[in-house]
């Protein structure tokens, strides 16, 4: 059976970083796509960054040049380190394994104070 974990998430200051982990245990890992998504309140759910087997990776917009994702294949993780948060950067944050079916986390809190 698949699961994510994802941890990490807080309070923190605008302009403060915070580092997400999400551990994948299962038959998944090093051929999957792995995205980090995050939900505002009253808003759908977005994608932020996603990194694919090779090691490539795409960003939103919003978060090019503060976010990067990493990925660890020995540890079955994925990291989202985010700096420079913003308030508008608080929200729910998912991660999410793709392959041939989609596997999700329960969610972190990331609350980003003005």
């Amino acid at each position: 059976q698949v699961q994510l974990v994802e941890s990490g998430g807080g309070l923190v200051q605008a302009g403060g970083s915070l580092r997400l982990s999400c551990a994948a245990s299962g038959s998944i890992f090093s051929t999957n796509t792995i995205g980090w998504y995050r939900q505002a309140p009253g808003k759908q759910r977005e994608l932020v960054a996603r990194i694919i087997s090779g090691y490539s990776t795409n960003y939103a917009d919003s978060v090019k040049g503060r976010f990067t994702i990493s990925r660890d294949n020995a540890k079955k993780t994925v990291y989202l380190q985010m700096n420079s948060l913003k308030p508008e950067d608080t929200a729910v944050y998912y991660c999410a394994a793709h392959g041939a079916r989609d596997y999700w986390g329960q969610g972190t809190q990331v609350t980003v104070s003005s």
